[in-house]
């Protein structure tokens, strides 16, 4: 970046040749600008970690080791079936307004995270509650017969369909965070503008200036605010590594997060320094087919495509960071679990499925597009991935495939729309459990988005689900992701992601890396500098 342009962005992003306002004690660059603050309806990794620092859930993940641990719930007991669980909420757990935090809150949190019209990708998380999913479907009429009852206004009742190995894990997920009943009914849509806007969490919302930054305040009144270790944290919305990297260089920022915001041309030489961080996460980076028309509603196209897919390659040519070919889907690490095994790089079996869907050397195979998102500032993994993928698929199978790059939050839609042919696709772990990633491509999932259906892998995930034997349930699961992979593949895994980050330890405390890549935003602080 040239230097005029750099001292306009720092002045741009800190907002200091505008405005007179107290500095932040830490400075986070956290990729796009987010579509929304709105825990009920966020999908990505980047929102997620604002909407924490707003909005607690009934537990929150350790920093320390991402498992979960008390939040608005001070304790809780399960019955020893499994499927009944009491939460008993904190006396001191209060709106940053000052009024209490009641069961009420969280029934009614709960379902409009659940509620058709709120229209999140998520609210299937809450399924496994009982009559949930029919409430949801509008099979269920009274919600009285849903398994969420306020026994009195600090003791909640929540009864499951089955034993599940990973529900207080679901109790710290954004779509089960308890948000602010009176003020969404007030204001609807424009609710997060609302000043003072009451929130559950250790921060209450600054200001959230477009494509400038988000600016966390320190919730006095929060249950836990004596471990909130900043008064102020700003959020920057950077795309561009070279940016980002920049802004850091000269002090602008304290911490990055994430590898795409690193210069891929100088990962071998960062990747030694002590201030950049690789350790093992739960990510997996895909494509994904549109199996409702074709050419790809024939599984025997799908798998032709897998099969011509070189992974290797693009790791060694593209990230060049710690990524893992993927072999499957599941990555490595995951509790209690050993991925199924996935279609190999095979040029002859490739061809071969494709001249059995009736495109022998690719004659005859229409025009399609590989579709992804542009990121602002101009990151490039995602067209570079996708020239590679191209080149791949000429080379093998004989077929041409255009690239379409479009907006980020037009993408996402266009995703959900079915309005692509082949998408690039990454899916990061929301607790630690293979069924985080297969429950994904259910029939029910709002996450889906290939069209694809399958009654026996459906059946598979919901029998797993229902197993309480980790053994037995691990078998079950691999026959359901090898369906996934291998049988019917509405997607191809490319690799597994190598968790990433930036900070300076002498600097910066309060970070801890685990597999889930979860980082409070209460426990980040600035250490004082002793001057000798």
């Amino acid at each position: 970046m040239a230097a005029g342009l750099l001292t306009s962005a720092l002045c741009l992003l800190t907002s200091g040749c505008f405005r007179h306002e107290a500095p932040a004690n830490v400075t986070i660059i956290n990729g796009n600008e987010p579509e929304s603050l709105d825990p009920h309806i966020v999908t990505g990794v980047s929102e997620m970690r604002l909407t924490k620092a707003l909005f607690d859930g009934l537990t929150k993940l350790d920093p320390t080791n991402a498992t979960p641990v008390p939040a608005l719930a001070a304790s809780w007991e399960i019955s020893p079936d499994g499927r009944v669980y009491t939460f008993h909420l904190r006396t001191n757990a209060v709106w940053s307004t000052g009024e209490p935090i009641t069961t009420e809150d969280v029934l009614w949190s709960w379902f409009r995270a659940l509620s058709p019209a709120t229209a999140g990708d998520y609210a299937g998380q809450l399924f496994y509650i009982k009559g949930a999913q029919d409430w949801y479907e509008g099979r269920l009429k009274d919600s009285d017969q849903v398994g969420i009852h306020a026994l009195d206004a600090r003791t909640l009742r929540v009864e499951l369909n089955s034993p599940l190995a990973f529900f207080l894990e679901l109790c710290s997920f954004p779509t089960l965070a308890i948000v602010p009943k009176q003020t969404i009914e007030k204001y609807g849509d424009r609710w997060l503008h609302a000043r003072p806007l009451p929130t559950s969490g250790a921060f209450t919302l600054g200001a959230w200036r477009v494509n400038d930054k988000v600016r966390f305040l320190r919730n006095s009144r929060y249950w836990d605010a004596a471990n909130t270790a900043s008064e102020i944290i700003d959020v920057l919305p950077v795309g561009s590594p070279n940016t980002a990297l920049n802004l850091y260089e000269t002090g602008v920022a304290d911490v990055v997060w994430d590898k795409d915001l690193v210069p891929t041309e100088l990962m071998d030489v960062l990747i030694k320094r002590p201030d950049f961080h690789s350790f093992t996460y739960l990510g997996t980076y895909f494509y994904r087919f549109n199996v409702t028309k074709p050419p790809f509603n024939d599984p025997r196209v799908r798998r032709a495509f897998a099969l011509a897919t070189d992974k290797p390659r693009i790791i060694n040519k593209l990230t060049k960071g710690a990524e893992i070919p993927a072999t499957n889907f599941v990555p490595a690490g995951v509790a209690n679990y050993t991925g199924a095994a996935g279609l190999p790089f095979d040029p002859d079996a490739a061809r071969r499925e494709l001249a059995a869907a009736g495109f022998p050397g690719g004659k005859g195979f229409p025009r399609v597009s590989y579709t992804f998102f542009s990121a602002a500032g101009g990151a490039k993994l995602h067209p570079k991935v996708g020239v590679e993928l191209q080149q791949m698929w000429h080379d093998v199978l004989g077929v041409d495939v255009e690239l379409r790059q479009i907006e980020r939050k037009v993408f996402y839609s266009s995703q959900s729309r079915l309005d692509y042919d082949i998408s690039t696709s990454s899916w990061i772990g929301d607790y630690n459990d293979a069924n985080t990633f297969l429950d994904l491509f259910t029939s029910t999932s709002g996450n889906n988005r290939t069209g694809w259906k399958n009654a026996r892998y459906d059946e598979l995930v919901h029998r797993a689900n229902n197993e309480v034997d980790s053994k037995k349930r691990a078998e079950i699961f691999c026959q359901a992701e090898t369906i996934l992979i291998a049988e019917e593949p509405p997607i191809v895994p490319l690799y597994f992601y190598a968790g990433f980050n930036y900070f300076d330890p002498n600097k910066i405390g309060g970070i801890w890396q685990n597999i889930l890549d979860e980082h409070p935003m209460q426990f980040i602080y600035k250490k004082p500098v002793f001057k000798q």
